[in-house]
């Protein structure tokens, strides 16, 4: 019986051990430079701040004092693009029509960015990948990729 056990045992370590883990790679080092570079190519850096989260962003107009949370509406013409310059997504002010989220909805950075201006407020955001879409490559948007959005917030909507 006690043979039986051990060899039990040992099986179930073997099968254990050969068990592949993904790792998941860190990214938020190499987002860090290269958002930091993209700042300094564009002069930007002492404008710019960073929050805990690595989140980096330019308040062009801090707007009024009423500010979204979580559970807002928002109404924002954006443009999002790389850093090297393509354009993923954009709203068009020739429709005079912004675009309307769900902050709860969003990536991170938005989530994160958005509450820092207030209606008509202006802000530049750098989101490292892990605010963005991580991993995961979307339409136009290579995977692990740092992604940088020009906002203007023209309306909140609470819920």
């Amino acid at each position: 019986m006690l043979r039986k056990f051990i060899a039990f045992y040992f099986l179930v370590v073997l099968i254990a051990s050969c068990t592949k883990t993904e790792e998941v790679a860190d990214y938020s080092a190499a987002d860090k430079k290269t958002i930091e570079e993209y700042l300094a190519a564009n002069n930007l850096t002492d404008q710019a701040q960073s929050t805990s989260s690595g989140l980096y962003y330019i308040i062009e107009q801090p707007g009024g004092t009423y500010h979204a949370n979580i559970n807002s509406a928002v109404l924002a013409y954006y443009k999002g693009y790389l850093t090297d310059g393509t354009i993923f997504d954009q709203s068009t002010y020739s429709a005079n029509k912004p675009a309307s989220f769900m902050l709860a909805e969003v990536i991170k950075g938005w989530q994160e960015g958005i509450p820092l201006i207030g209606v008509n407020g202006k802000i530049k955001l750098l989101v490292p990948s892990e605010l963005g879409y991580g991993s995961t490559a979307k339409t136009g948007i290579p995977a692990n990729s740092v992604l940088i959005f020009d906002i203007d917030l023209r309306d909140i909507y609470n819920k």
